[in-house]
């Protein structure tokens, strides 16, 4: 029996990250919940080849580990820091990447972490369109945490944990036991030789 895998992407350079936390706590909840492997990646973690990259096959191949993963998972988990009202431009680089048909059909939590309350539409206006484009299946609960809710960089506040909680067990139809397999994405020829 093939085990589910979740893949978690935060678009932060930052070390430590709110973004990156909050994709951790997510994936954990997630591979808890439904009994999966959890990855979870950042923008560090694809080097500095992803600044020069036009397409997926110009990665470095330990960039290309992670994106694969991301690629082939059964469900992502993806947040943004808000960086003056949408998401940073290296994160959505890294989506440019991406044929269309790549994402088709896979859910993902959609998550972004700001300064304040006045970004939390960054999920309804700029991330859910990004991936709506992807035919990706963004799951209804969205969730935006601000600086306040995290003390000591990890997520602090209860109503943010029940937030995340909801959002993680959105994930359900798609990957309980007796889902309905979703359509496979099809997978370029680059990815198959990985």
């Amino acid at each position: 029996m093939t085990s589910l895998t979740i893949t978690g992407f935060a678009g932060s350079f930052s070390a430590p990250s709110r973004s990156r936390a909050l994709v951790e706590a997510a994936v954990d909840l997630a591979a808890d919940r439904f009994g999966a492997i959890g990855h979870v990646f950042d923008l560090a973690d694809l080097g500095p080849s992803l600044g020069h990259a036009r397409h997926l096959g110009d990665l470095d191949p330990d960039a290309l580990v992670h994106l694969t993963a991301l690629i082939r998972a059964d469900a992502l988990v993806v947040a943004s820091p808000v960086h003056k009202g949408s998401y940073a431009g290296l994160f959505k680089h890294v989506f440019d990447l991406f044929d269309p048909d790549m994402l088709a059909g896979k859910p993902v939590l959609l998550a972004a972490t700001g300064g304040g309350d006045r970004h939390a539409l960054v999920i309804e206006h700029q991330l859910r369109p990004l991936f709506a484009f992807f035919e990706a299946q963004a799951l209804a609960t969205g969730v935006y945490v601000a600086d306040r809710e995290f003390v000591g960089g990890t997520l602090a506040d209860d109503a943010t944990h029940a937030r995340l909680e909801r959002a993680v067990g959105q994930f359900a139809p798609f990957l309980s036991p007796h889902a309905t397999p979703q359509p496979a994405a099809r997978r370029p020829s680059l990815l198959q030789a990985f």
